[in-house]
């Protein structure tokens, strides 16, 4: 170390990197971000490339210096325009976030040419969504094959939804469910949680609801909340694992408290009925109208049904008919059949048996008995015709 001291103070560039470097990590000498930004520096206005790109991750982050986006640029840039790989896909990521799109592709293409697995795959991020080249499937799966192939877990799952979806790719369950394999076995969150939908779905490999479960449990470990979701109804309905309504409360509340529209409407569903928690019909109405302003068709049900029947709010029919409405229109079959119901005895809306009837009919053909029962007695009192 006190050559490697000696070194850096007579100006070689080489040791000036390599005592940032330790200074950095911690590598006999006591660990400082801003000694080690100093030798950086020192290195960097040298030309040396990695103590250049060093010195810009250090500003772009704000370690052992202030933050400082201008000065970030400015020195990975000079890595970049060496051609170093590592500072071309930073400057990359960093147009990227200032949406310049064009600019990032530049970047992130010399440096995906160079093998760089992150830039491949943030380049076939680019081509897949758009951004800075013209949208192309088939040049997003190329770039991510490339990255995938090295490994980079974040591409295995970019090329797996691509087969999913077929997506640039003939679709094909079963690569699918190879490249979320792999990319999940890295821990990546997305890829356990894909997998799992593999697995619970029968789509690629052989249907698991158990293996759907642990592949779940890894992803909401890690406060994925489709996962957390997910979970909550596996432990609640009893598919792949024991049930366990308390369980399944615990992960519907982790992914509600996420926004996660679905889980906010099992929430409020499992606080209504007092399933695995203290009945609470405010906070059933609490979670179902977070969910149903986000569209969620089950919680405009539902929270068009508290509303009808006054369960932990004022009756107020008017506001029933609104949010059975909104989910009718998504197609779901009990707010179609309680809408129409709303029309047929004017509760909330004019009185109007043939909107009534409408209704019935879409609810009907998805083969709901109440709504068929219900034309059938309106028929017999001529109120309608078969």
């Amino acid at each position: 170390m006190n050559d490697l001291l000696r070194n850096a103070q007579q100006g070689d560039m080489y040791a000036q990197y390599q005592l940032g470097d330790a200074y950095y990590h911690g590598k006999e000498v006591e660990h400082n971000h801003e000694e080690a930004v100093k030798y950086f520096q020192l290195a960097a206005e040298q030309g040396h490339a990695m103590a250049q790109t060093r010195l810009g991750v250090a500003y772009f982050k704000g370690n052992g210096v202030a933050q400082n986006f201008v000065e970030a640029v400015k020195w990975v840039k000079k890595a970049a325009e060496q051609g170093f790989a590592t500072a071309q896909n930073f400057l990359g990521q960093i147009l990227r976030v200032e949406q310049k799109h064009e600019e990032a592709v530049k970047w992130l293409r010399l440096s995906a040419e160079q093998e760089d697995a992150d830039a491949q795959n943030s380049l076939g991020n680019a081509y897949s969504q758009g951004n800075g080249v013209p949208q192309n499937y088939e040049e997003a799966v190329k770039w991510y094959r490339l990255a995938a192939e090295q490994g980079e877990a974040n591409a295995q799952c970019n090329l797996g939804a691509a087969y999913f979806n077929g997506n640039g790719v003939a679709q094909n369950y079963e690569e699918a469910v190879k490249w979320f394999h792999l990319a999940a076995e890295q821990g990546h969150v997305s890829a356990q949680y894909n997998l799992g939908m593999m697995y619970n779905n029968g789509h690629g490999v052989e249907q698991d609801h158990a293996e759907a479960v642990k592949l779940y449990r890894l992803a909401a470990e890690q406060g994925e909340a489709n996962a957390q979701s997910n979970l909550g109804a596996a432990y609640f309905n009893g598919n792949g694992v024991a049930q366990n309504h308390e369980e399944a409360v615990k992960w519907f509340q982790s992914a509600a408290e996420q926004g996660h529209p679905v889980a906010q409407n099992n929430l409020g569903s499992a606080y209504f009925q007092g399933n695995g928690i203290e009945q609470n019909y405010e906070e059933a109405v609490k979670w179902f109208q977070s969910a149903a302003e986000q569209g969620e068709a089950n919680a405009q049900f539902n929270l068009g049904a508290v509303y009808f029947n006054g369960n932990g709010l004022e009756q107020n029919y008017e506001e029933a008919v609104k949010w059975f409405r909104l989910s009718a229109e998504q197609g779901d079959v009990h707010a179609q059949y309680h809408l129409g119901f709303a029309y047929l005895n004017g509760n909330g809306v004019e009185q109007n048996h043939e909107e009534a009837v409408n209704l019935f009919r879409l609810a009907a053909e998805q083969g709901y008995q109440d709504a068929i029962t219900a034309l059938e007695a309106m028929g017999r009192i001529g109120l309608c015709t078969p």
